[in-house]
């Protein structure tokens, strides 16, 4: 197994909820505007927002390299009484088709730096035409925030982090909804606590 597998193992074998067992804020505005259909979500963790999506009827799909993750997954979805499809391991050996889905929600899916932007091209294959991208994560400026307080979370090294840019070359076949560089509060679980700086995207698919 490999340090980052390891690093998120640990993170989510204690008993409680790295994260929480609510929704990201975020996700819930924008999933409540659509009618459900087929959804992705990657680098799910523990699965508050795949078990949110699920109660709001959308088809759920999930992975994360994290099988501690899986497990906390499943039992909150059991216990919120819906079922989620969750797949271990890294995007390419899972049996995903393209134009499989509706909507991708990325809440703070931050994968390693050298492979970011080509997991997003590969996702970007998944879903089908006039789909919607939901993006949440830390953006570049976040390392301020981070220095001042660590209990906000995040990677912390600014490679990992997310720039407006970015998005714009990772998703360039994207009518832009929504687009923007954001201070916000976070309250979730034991991790993501204090202000923070984040990118958030809507998109569809052309």
């Amino acid at each position: 197994m490999n340090n980052w597998t390891q690093r998120w193992d640990d993170r989510y074998s204690s008993e409680e909820f790295a994260y929480g067992e609510d929704p990201n804020n975020y996700l819930k505005q924008q999933l409540e505007k659509l009618n459900p259909g087929a959804i992705l979500f990657p680098a799910e963790g523990e699965g508050r927002n795949a078990i949110f999506a699920a109660k709001l009827d959308w088809k759920v799909s999930a992975f994360d390299i994290s099988e501690e993750g899986k497990n906390k997954a499943l039992k909150l979805a059991e216990a919120n009484n819906v079922t989620i499809k969750y797949q271990v391991g890294e995007l390419e050996t899972l049996d995903f088709q393209k134009d499989q889905f509706d909507a991708i929600a990325l809440i703070y899916a931050h994968f390693p730096a050298e492979i970011k932007s080509a997991i997003h091209k590969q996702l970007d294959r998944l879903l089908r035409k006039n789909g919607i991208v939901i993006f949440e994560a830390f953006s570049k400026k976040h390392l301020e925030y981070l220095a001042v307080n660590e209990k906000v979370g995040g990677p912390k090294d600014l490679e990992s982090l997310f720039s407006i840019e970015e998005i714009k070359a990772d998703f360039p076949n994207y009518e832009i909804i929504e687009l923007e560089e954001k201070e916000i509060e976070l309250n979730e679980g034991i991790f993501h606590n204090g202000k923070g700086s984040v990118i958030r995207f809507i998109g569809r698919k052309k």
